[in-house]
């Protein structure tokens, strides 16, 4: 495949198209599952806004920290994973089920490149399960019918919404997106979101954000701490409540480092 990255100003496409949130999130994480406008985009993104490979692996650290939260400490068995991304180090199902062997995790996307290696979010262990849903985060109700194939939505679910509300650019949609989810689980259930943000330090993102929707697919928003309250605004919001993903319980011997990013991240309980 031969693509070449556009000028100044111009859109970096090629033979692939646009550069892709998954294939570029892939790039910044260290992965290999991208293509040359993929990383040229992500570079251009780097030189706009420097701190955006500590962002990925800061919302990467997160996640093994609120999983390892959920299944340890808070019991859960159960999770809906939406806006899977591409599989890396780490997965949900591989932090849950190392702590407890009998999970069932559920990952939802509606795109194809992460569709065709959806095999290796598959693998979990015996005494558990994973499914792969192919679906989009604006339809809930699709969500929650081909989950239920694999989840009991009479007990604890960790609804997972890592660094996806994002792309639901509506502000009132993406509230009425979280409500329905919500709405199906039941108490003890919990919402996990992390969200890039323009506050935090991250005022620098935002000519950052203006190339990548120029010349990126799914085009993006950044979100404040209010917006972010209300999207949990029914549920009570665990300890150290909405902090940059970075500062959210952290691992005192993480080798990751604690420094503030601007990506929030948020942990919330279903009373």
């Amino acid at each position: 495949m031969t693509e070449s990255g556009g000028g100044p100003g111009e859109p970096a496409r090629g033979a692939g198209g646009l550069a892709h949130n998954a294939r570029v999130w892939n790039y910044w994480l260290g992965g290999t599952d991208y293509h040359l406008v993929d990383r040229e985009v992500g570079d251009r993104v780097t030189s706009l806004y420097p701190s955006i490979g500590e962002v990925a692996r800061a919302d990467r650290a997160f996640l093994r920290r609120a999983v390892r939260h959920l299944a340890g400490e808070a019991g859960i068995r159960q999770f809906l994973d939406i806006g899977t991304g591409l599989p890396t180090a780490d997965n949900t199902h591989e932090v849950a089920q190392r702590i407890a062997p009998e999970s069932r995790i559920v990952y939802v996307d509606n795109d194809p490149i992460v569709l065709a290696h959806a095999r290796r979010l598959l693998t979990g262990s015996a005494d558990g399960a994973t499914d792969y849903v192919d679906a989009d985060a604006h339809d809930p109700d699709s969500i929650l019918r081909a989950a239920a194939r694999t989840l009991d939505f009479g007990r604890p679910v960790a609804v997972m919404m890592l660094g996806i509300l994002n792309f639901v650019l509506d502000t009132a949609e993406a509230q009425a997106v979280v409500d329905r989810l919500l709405d199906a689980v039941p108490p003890g259930s919990h919402l996990v979101v992390t969200h890039p943000t323009l506050e935090l330090g991250g005022e620098g993102n935002a000519e950052a954000m203006r190339f990548w929707n120029d010349n990126a697919t799914p085009p993006i928003v950044a979100r404040g701490r209010e917006d972010l309250a209300r999207f949990f605004r029914q549920l009570e919001i665990l300890d150290p409540g909405i902090v940059s993903c970075a500062r959210w319980r952290p691992d005192p011997d993480a080798a990751e480092g604690t420094g503030e990013v601007a990506q929030y991240g948020v942990v919330g309980r279903k009373p």
